[in-house]
């Protein structure tokens, strides 16, 4: 394959408003290598301008001509949607340059690529929701670092379901699923910000020291939480790192979990902590949220993966980082899922195809240690289906209640 198609889809990508939203002071240029052809780009300030393929270039991305022919399908597969996927999740792509570099064009890279795997949205029934039926407000939660003003949203009436959103996120990401009008008619739901996210502050004992996350930390958050809110056993359906510690409390506090439905869950999700998350020499708003961008679908609305990743551009600093320390560095799923009784607390996995994070292949070795969990593989969905994609996820979540209310 030739660069033509991919030369054509830039050019039609360069006119994009939102790239000089994400390049501001930006001053880098890419190479893009295909056996021996090549196309270079500079990226100053959000404004692609193709150079001589002889000019020299900061950034070098190269693949095979196969590579190229799959992420300029539509839709692309899993892997080759992009940017960050080429980056650190496909190895028939190599990556190279400056770090920091790289880092700082990020942004504006993975809008890029967004536009060149441009797909048709995956068709999914509408939902009827009424974001009016959600009530929020604070509580005042006792836990072992100090009391904390918990921010948390609320909807319906029913078996209570504790929605734990994804490392460095807030509650705003199961707005979905707590306006879904079906959905309240049968299930009380909670959606709480964890301290130091959202609108939640940190404990009133934060000294200011950095922030990680580890499981005693984040279990103790949990369980004060179903205890001292939610005030009954719980179906904990958790997002990611929720979905890691869904499963860690199933294993560690069986008697406050009536079951679980795992978001997107971790096997052992390494790798996923790197330097420029938080770095004074980053914009973290800008890096987090395009870092996140490429574990959607390419066939998930444009303007609800817009949404989900304008949550990471929020997060106060370390936030994203100091959680995936549990997430992507202490969580070990071939040790937490054996501990785990599904007849006792039944367990739904909920998978999509285009998570590079959680993938199903992980899906499927945690179901293996876990006899009686129900694994549903959710073709075009990525790593957070409940906001960008709420109506095609729909179905799968009723699926994995109606699985643990069996």
């Amino acid at each position: 394959m030739s660069l033509a198609r991919l030369r054509e889809r830039l050019e039609a990508a360069a006119t994009d408003p939102e790239l000089r939203r994400l390049g501001p002071g930006l001053q880098a240029s890419l190479r893009l290598e295909n056996g021996g052809d090549a196309l270079v780009l500079r990226l100053d300030a959000g404004e692609p301008l193709f150079l001589a393929t002889d000019a020299p270039a900061d950034i070098v991305l190269a693949a095979a001509p196969e590579a190229w022919d799959q992420a300029l399908a539509s839709p692309p597969p899993p892997r080759f949607h992009a940017f960050t996927a080429f980056a650190i999740a496909n190895p028939d792509f190599t990556l190279t340059g400056d770090p920091l570099q790289i880092a700082r064009a990020r942004p504006v890279l993975e809008r890029l690529f967004e536009q060149v795997a441009a797909s048709e949205p995956a068709p999914a029934t509408e939902v009827p929701r009424d974001l009016r039926q959600v009530a929020s407000r604070y509580h005042r939660l006792e836990t072992a670092e100090g009391p904390c003003d918990l921010f948390v949203e609320s909807a319906g009436s029913g078996v209570p379901i504790l929605f734990l959103h994804t490392a460095g996120a807030d509650a705003r990401q199961f707005h979905g699923q707590l306006a879904d009008i079906g959905l309240g008619r049968s299930w009380r739901m909670i959606a709480p910000d964890m301290p130091f996210h959202g609108r939640s502050m940190p404990p009133m004992g934060w000294r200011g020291e950095p922030y990680r996350l580890n499981a005693a930390r984040y279990l103790g958050w949990c369980v004060a939480i179903i205890e001292q809110i939610a005030g009954d056993k719980v179906v904990v359906a958790g997002g990611s790192m929720g979905a890691a510690m869904a499963l860690l409390l199933a294993a560690e506090r069986p008697d406050l979990v009536a079951g679980v439905v795992a978001i997107e869950p971790p096997f052992q999700s390494k790798g996923r902590r790197n330097p420029y998350q938080h770095h004074v020499g980053i914009h973290a708003g800008l890096h987090n949220s395009s870092f996140v961008r490429g574990l959607m679908s390419p066939t998930s609305p444009l303007d609800q993966r817009r949404r989900a990743a304008w949550i990471y551009s929020q997060g106060a600093p370390e936030i994203y980082s100091g959680d995936l320390a549990f997430y992507s560095e202490e969580f070990d799923g071939a040790l937490i899922a054996p501990r785990i009784d599904t007849k006792r607390t039944p367990v739904a996995l909920l998978c999509g195809t285009y998570d590079y994070s959680a993938t199903p292949e992980d899906g499927q070795k945690l179901a293996a240690l876990m006899p009686g969990a129900a694994l549903r593989v959710m073709d075009g969905l990525g790593h957070f289906p409940m906001c960008e994609n709420p109506d095609l996820f729909r179905p799968h979540l009723v699926a994995a209640l109606d699985h643990i209310a069996a």
